[in-house]
């Protein structure tokens, strides 16, 4: 016998998974069986089977009169102005963390402990057995699988000359020994401008040019950097199908470089936007505390038959405007 009850919770349940997230504060509204679905964490394991994810943006913001770090969540509205939200139910977060994404969780290494941060319940658990001291790190994750945290120790007791190569493995969540064969001399320390992944490899950019490095892990070895891909000074870089993009600030452009064809190219079709927003954003700097604002843009790329590549402006809105924020940490877009 079917139960027309049930009959509609099945119904709203089957709608509620192939609906983009930002329905759902909306839907809420609704019904009663809207809001225990969308509480559900059956339903993000149900999205993410069926390979329904959307990227939700996290932003680690410095208050200046608190002077406490905290993670805001970029909450997505229908026709109207995107803006940043704390995210009440953490902890405050570190300013010397590295912040990564795997799936539906955010690691954070910080100096002395680590953190498992859930996206779909906002909730936390700390990472266990941290190997040493992280002073100086670089964190990325490989493959959706493993975090390499490549760094360099300061305390008493170290091994290796002070460096260290762990690898934390996300489906076991345990430490795995030593990943790295040393076979050049690699530093690092606090003068590391950035790191990405592409096509399976780590690439470190030192604030010299001289300390740029690319780690393979297959092959568990080191290279130095492409000379091309180090000419330009990157730094709050992102990766989009295996090629990495920057805004360069002095040229007012996004610039984007190709590891294949090893060159760098300029996006076009932003000029305009980018010439505006980086004036606005050296005017505000000069402001004091009270007149400073965040702004946020989605830029959707395209590659044409001849490689060029274009950009097109979706949003850009004034995603915070409280004047006691002074200092963004960090972005990181997380899969849920």
């Amino acid at each position: 016998m079917d139960i027309p009850h049930a009959r509609k919770i099945r119904s709203e349940g089957f709608t509620t998974k192939f609906l983009p997230k930002s329905h759902y504060p909306t839907l809420s509204l609704v019904s009663k069986n809207f809001r225990k679905l969308i509480a559900s964490p059956k339903l993000y394991k149900t999205r993410s089977f069926l390979g329904i994810t959307q990227h939700h943006l996290y932003a680690v913001l410095r208050n200046h009169n608190t002077v406490d770090f905290s993670l805001y969540i970029l909450h997505r509205k229908l026709n109207c102005t995107n803006r940043l939200v704390l995210v009440r139910s953490l902890p405050p977060m570190s300013s010397r963390g590295s912040y990564v994404p795997v799936g539906s969780k955010m690691y954070v290494f910080n100096d002395i402990d680590a953190l498992n941060i859930d996206c779909t319940s906002h909730t936390v658990q700390r990472i266990s057995d941290i190997p040493q001291r992280m002073s100086y790190k670089v964190v990325n994750v490989v493959d959706s699988k493993k975090i390499y945290v490549i760094g360099d120790s300061f305390c008493h007791v170290v091994e290796e000359n002070g460096r260290w190569w762990k690898g934390w493995r996300v489906e076991t969540q345990s430490w795995e020994p030593k990943l790295v064969k040393e076979d050049m001399a690699v530093v690092v320390g606090p003068f590391w401008s950035d790191s990405v992944v592409m096509e399976g490899k780590v690439y470190m950019k030192g604030c010299s040019k001289r300390n740029s490095f690319v780690y393979g892990p297959e092959e568990r070895k080191w290279e130095l950097m492409d000379e091309m891909m180090n000419s330009k000074d990157w730094e709050g870089a992102c990766v989009v199908d295996n090629v990495l993009y920057y805004h360069d600030r002095s040229g007012k452009a996004l610039m984007a470089f190709d590891p294949k064809q090893s060159c760098w190219s300029v996006v076009n079709g932003l000029e305009e936007f980018l010439a505006v927003e980086t004036a606005r954003s050296r005017w505000f700097r000069t402001k004091q505390y009270s007149e400073k604002m965040i702004c946020c843009a989605e830029i959707a790329l395209e590659r044409c038959q001849g490689g060029e590549i274009w950009g097109k402006v979706q949003w850009c809105h004034k995603v915070i405007e409280d004047g006691l924020f002074d200092y963004m940490v960090k972005c990181v877009p997380v899969a849920v």
